[in-house]
């Protein structure tokens, strides 16, 4: 029964590994976030914390690692991303402060601009409700739809189509792959960078950086005031930061947001 016990003690050792007080453990996806949080270690190292960093590739997980203490903060979704896991899922997750914008891009490996579609053209976007809206959005802005009003539209909501495009709703990641196949596509930043692709050199139209999508920090309500929080903003929000994704990210279309 006492070696029973041990086995049980070391399996949730590792399922659920513990870590020291002055541990910030933070879930990221890979680029930019993890980019980011990389040159924020040594600011935070300064303060006295050690800033551990578990890399996610989805948009769920990180949310239910955070929500279920996994995780200190999460750094990868914008604000309407939040509030609507946190409507779906009561998760009672808050926002602590923004740090960078990717903005959504028109991507195409058959026309150089969007004057260039033609009737029966496919376009794919993604399928999660906020940049699935976002996507759509930035059509419209584009004079290539219009849309119905409201936050989380998708393409049931599409109420002028002059040129009968059709539309394909994919997981995010999957819209690089998806060039070969469709006109064009609507391709979150992060996804972009990674299949190769320069927004400031291959988008055709992309958001400006008015966007309201920007990545935030996000931690457990009971937690916003927690002094590891405010260590996490000052480091990731600091002019060394700031200068890092200047130089080294805004040539790959990220933007400060801070």
């Amino acid at each position: 029964m006492y070696r029973l016990l041990l086995s049980f003690v070391a399996v949730l050792a590792l399922v659920f590994p513990s870590y020291a007080a002055e541990d910030i453990v933070v879930g990221v996806t890979p680029f930019p976030h993890k980019d980011i949080m990389m040159a924020a270690k040594p600011l935070l190292a300064a303060q006295g914390y050690n800033l551990v960093i578990k890399e996610f590739t989805d948009y769920v997980q990180p949310n239910m690692a955070l929500a279920s203490k996994q995780l200190f903060a999460n750094f990868f979704q914008h604000q309407p991303y939040l509030d609507n896991m946190n409507k779906e899922k009561d998760m009672g997750l808050v926002s602590v402060g923004k740090v960078h914008i990717e903005p959504l891009g028109v991507y195409s490996k058959k026309i150089k601009k969007l004057s260039e579609l033609q009737k029966g053209d496919s376009v794919s976007v993604p399928n999660d409700p906020t940049n699935e809206a976002r996507a759509l959005r930035l059509l419209e802005m584009s004079g290539v739809i219009a849309i119905k009003s409201g936050a989380l539209v998708t393409v049931a909501d599409i109420v002028k189509n002059p040129l009968s495009l059709k539309f394909h709703e994919l997981e995010a990641a999957q819209l690089p792959r998806a060039l070969d196949d469709v006109t064009c596509a609507v391709i979150n930043t992060n996804f972009a960078g990674e299949a190769g692709l320069v927004p400031s050199r291959d988008a055709l139209t992309m958001e400006g950086s008015e966007s309201p999508y920007a990545n935030i920090i996000a931690v457990r309500g009971e937690d916003k005031d927690d002094p590891r929080t405010r260590a996490l903003v000052k480091a990731v929000q600091s002019p060394e930061v700031k200068a890092f994704i200047k130089k080294e990210l805004e040539p790959r279309g990220i933007v400060p947001a801070f």
